[in-house]
């Protein structure tokens, strides 16, 4: 009876896992591909050991865009996390922060960087060892390279580490995107992400060294006092953001703009919805289906003397920029009814150029 039962278990386990398994050593190394830096506005990169563990401090700031893990540092073209994980490509997991300069200073994201990462291992980070999960900070250009060196410098005098610090400050080099099922892992597979993470031994490090001050408090850097705000908009501008007015309909700059392109928020340039997803709602303001960026946009109610309705507004900047009604079309039945004098529009063929290329396979297929 007890060999049946074996046999019974095993085909079970074998049926459960068996295409789990095939799937993790066969179909998941598929290779990379490189990442142009020069689209993005602000590009840092880091390497902090598991890049599962590097994209969640980052992804949450207010501006930055997108957290891409990633492989960079070796020699090898296209390389997959079997190649990586190998050891035999002097590849580094990393991670490329896209960033705008004007909501969050690279400043910041090197104070991040440092509280994720233990400097003084040489041989890699925690529970994964090999030089493929080594630190290091890769500048993009002589800024970066100077900021980097002062933060080293200053983790150094602080006395918080007694060993020697070996991270490393290093010219970025090609960086490839790693296979899908690696990006936002913490979101795709919260529980294996949650084990893996408790039994690294990765957090019970930073809170014994970082105590209290594991946290970076992030300086919002597009921030204006109201006397800046009057100089830096129109009237109109300043009564629709900063006092929640409604200009006219019809009488507004992009009620009936056609033309390709991202609107972005007037103040703090966080991009905001897209001419893809504008319509003609016969309003006379500006609409759009769904947001560019949801991240970017904050709903809450709005009581008034007709009634209660949801107002819309953006995140870094706190910019009041109109309504959202469940009276849109199709896909969504949402209709983002915006004030142009809340936004700025970027034409498609001036988005690379003002930093905000990330966007443009939108319009690839135009």
């Amino acid at each position: 009876m007890k060999p049946i039962l074996l046999i019974i278990g095993v085909l079970i386990i074998a049926v459960i896992f068996g295409p789990m398994t095939y799937r993790y050593f066969f179909e998941r190394s598929t290779g990379s591909t490189p990442v142009n830096a020069e689209n993005y506005k602000g590009v840092a990169t880091f390497a902090g050991g598991c890049f599962w563990c590097m994209e969640p401090p980052f992804e949450k700031l207010d501006g930055v865009s997108d957290v891409i893990s990633g492989y960079t540092g070796g020699n090898m073209e296209n390389p997959s996390y079997k190649d990586v994980s190998s050891g035999r490509t002097e590849h580094v997991e990393a991670v490329q922060v896209h960033y705008d300069p004007e909501q969050v200073s690279y400043e910041t994201l090197l104070q991040i960087f440092w509280r994720q990462i233990d400097p003084t291992d040489a041989k890699g980070q925690f529970v994964d060892r090999g030089h493929q999960y080594t630190t290091g900070i890769f500048y993009h250009n002589e800024e970066q390279k100077q900021a980097a060196m002062n933060s080293l410098e200053e983790l150094k005098q602080s006395g918080r580490f007694e060993e020697e610090i070996v991270t490393p400050i290093v010219e970025a080099s090609t960086f490839y995107k790693a296979e899908d099922y690696h990006q936002d892992y913490y979101e795709k597979n919260p529980v294996r992400y949650k084990i893996y993470r408790k039994n690294s031994g990765r957090d019970q490090f930073l809170n014994e060294v970082w105590g209290d001050d594991r946290e970076v408090k992030v300086e919002n850097t597009s921030s204006y006092t109201k006397e800046e705000l009057k100089e830096k908009l129109t009237p109109m501008q300043y009564k629709v953001t900063q006092e929640d007015g409604t200009e006219p309909a019809f009488d507004n700059k992009y009620w009936d703009n056609e033309k390709e392109g991202i609107y972005v928020d007037i103040v703090s340039g966080e991009p905001l919805f897209s001419s893809t997803d504008k319509y003609k709602s016969g309003t006379g303001w500006p609409s759009f289906t769904k947001p560019l960026v949801p991240e970017n946009i904050v709903t809450k109610k709005d009581k008034g003397l007709f009634g209660s309705r949801t107002e819309v507004r953006s995140k870094q900047a706190d910019s009041h920029l109109g309504h959202v009604f469940k009276d849109g079309p199709e896909p969504t039945g949402l209709r983002y009814c915006m004030n142009s004098a809340a936004m700025n529009f970027i034409p498609k063929e001036e988005m690379e150029e003002k930093g905000y290329g990330e966007f443009m396979d939108l319009f690839e297929e135009k």
